[in-house]
């Protein structure tokens, strides 16, 4: 049997990487990329965000051998964190 840490179905990578969010009013503004997995993503923001807000997202590689990862993702919380808010969300869609 697996142990907590084993249950997800998909391994999150820990990344610390500054994204771009535009929310579903157009209003585009930068976060932190925390972990990354095949279904969803962890930001870290400074604004709250509204659980169930449509974000679309665009994930910048650290090197040029790899293109942008842009998505559609939902939040499904938001928490506050020291100065900022930490988002879960749910990928939704992956465009690029």
């Amino acid at each position: 049997m697996k142990d907590y840490s084993e249950k997800r179905d998909f391994h999150r990578m820990q990344v610390e990487s500054e994204i771009e969010i535009t929310d579903s009013n157009g209003h585009t503004f930068n976060g932190t990329c925390r972990d990354l997995s095949a279904t969803g993503m962890q930001l870290f923001v400074s604004t709250p965000v509204a659980i169930g807000e449509e974000l679309s997202t665009v994930l910048h590689p650290s090197s040029d051998q790899f293109p942008p990862l842009e998505t559609i993702c939902e939040v499904i919380r938001c928490e506050p964190e020291g100065d900022g808010f930490l988002l879960g969300t749910n990928i939704s869609e992956v465009t690029r």
